[in-house]
């Protein structure tokens, strides 16, 4: 399995807006992606600009797929990003 850890920076102001895009958009990726079996965006005690988003997918196939449905499935909630999204791929030890 592979995870990713996507930290996102919202434009200030930005932040409630961005979080109603998600709670469009999430339900969407996980229902055409069978291979993702978690999407969670979180944000960030502290950090009002901040979302982190949690994602596991199956195998290199289903991170592809994902990679390649990412910006149509993102549209709206790109105007509303800093530049510079952070992932990080991680890979369990213990499976």
């Amino acid at each position: 399995m592979i995870t990713l850890i996507a930290t996102l920076k919202i434009k200030e102001g930005k932040m409630e807006e961005a979080v109603n895009v998600l709670k469009e958009v999430v339900p969407k990726i996980k229902a055409s992606e069978p291979g993702c079996l978690e999407y969670i965006p979180h944000t960030v005690r502290g950090d009002e600009n901040t979302i982190i988003i949690y994602e596991k997918y199956q195998d290199k196939d289903a991170l592809k797929l994902h990679s390649a449905n990412l910006m149509k499935n993102i549209e709206k909630l790109l105007p509303l990003l800093e530049p510079g999204m952070d992932v990080k791929t991680c890979y369990e030890i213990i499976q």
